[in-house]
């Protein structure tokens, strides 16, 4: 058995490519995140991964939708979405198949 902190991890990465992890694979990666209320991230997609996030507390904005605890967004590859934390809010965020390289800026335009 080990040990070891989330807060050591990188953003709440802990198993994916990520340095450190705990569990190095390209296939999936897993994340616990903390947000306060007003963190945002601008308009973003995945070409290759799914992203499944869990709201465990708090509330999300996300593409002018509201998600609050225990709901679970799915957001496919090419699909965009944005983010604002409505208040401090924890998420369980899990990437299928892991890729460090697949987060692009705005809307996919072909």
């Amino acid at each position: 058995m080990k040990k070891t902190s989330l807060l050591n991890m990188t953003k709440g990465w802990f198993i994916g490519e990520f340095k450190p992890s705990i569990y190095s694979t390209e296939n999936v990666e897993v994340a616990v995140k903390r947000y306060k209320k007003g963190d945002k991230e601008g308009t973003h997609h995945h070409r290759k991964a799914i992203e499944i996030t869990v709201v465990v507390s708090g509330a999300v904005k996300m593409n002018n939708l509201v998600f609050k605890q225990d709901d679970i967004i799915t957001i496919d590859p090419y699909e965009a979405t944005d983010f604002l934390a409505l208040e401090d809010t924890v998420t369980v965020a899990v990437k299928i198949p892991g890729s460090l390289n697949d987060k692009y800026d705005g809307v996919y335009c072909d």
